[in-house]
């Protein structure tokens, strides 16, 4: 049986391919599910991709990961990186390997920016690569469920 990984996507993450482009780039969120696919397909694993802009919904889906039968979590926390506790808790709580993925370089940023608060409990972290952030956090979660 192939090892289950979710991938959570923070808020505006949706709006990828419309907003700040000289940041993000011109891929949309459906194109990085899409590559985050093929790829699994690859590693033979499976993937869930999932969208919040609720800090409350995010701190419940990880709540719930071991029950639903994931290994492992790939998460771009988005703005919640530089300050919520509470994903940051509750990624500490389900114990599992968890890859913190950024699109842009966070610490290339705004200064506010070059603090994450999930990177204490997370088992790794990737940022500045655009769309191979995901790609290499997947390729990461992977390898630690193996």
């Amino acid at each position: 049986m192939a090892k289950k990984i979710l991938v959570i996507h923070g808020p505006n993450l949706d709006l990828l391919g419309q907003r700040e482009i000289d940041v993000y780039g011109k891929l949309t969120l459906d194109e990085i599910n899409s590559s985050l696919s093929k790829l699994a397909k690859e590693l033979q694993v499976e993937i869930e991709a999932i969208q919040f802009a609720s800090e409350g919904d995010i701190v419940k889906k990880i709540g719930s990961v071991k029950k639903d039968g994931f290994s492992a979590l790939v998460i771009n926390p988005a703005a919640y990186t530089h300050y919520s506790v509470a994903i940051r808790d509750a990624v500490a709580a389900v114990s599992i390997p968890t890859i913190e993925v950024h699109l842009s370089n966070i610490y290339a940023r705004e200064e506010f920016r070059h603090t994450s608060v999930i990177a204490g409990v997370a088992s790794g972290q990737v940022s500045g690569f655009g769309l191979n952030s995901y790609l290499l956090g997947l390729r990461a979660a992977a390898e630690l469920v193996k």
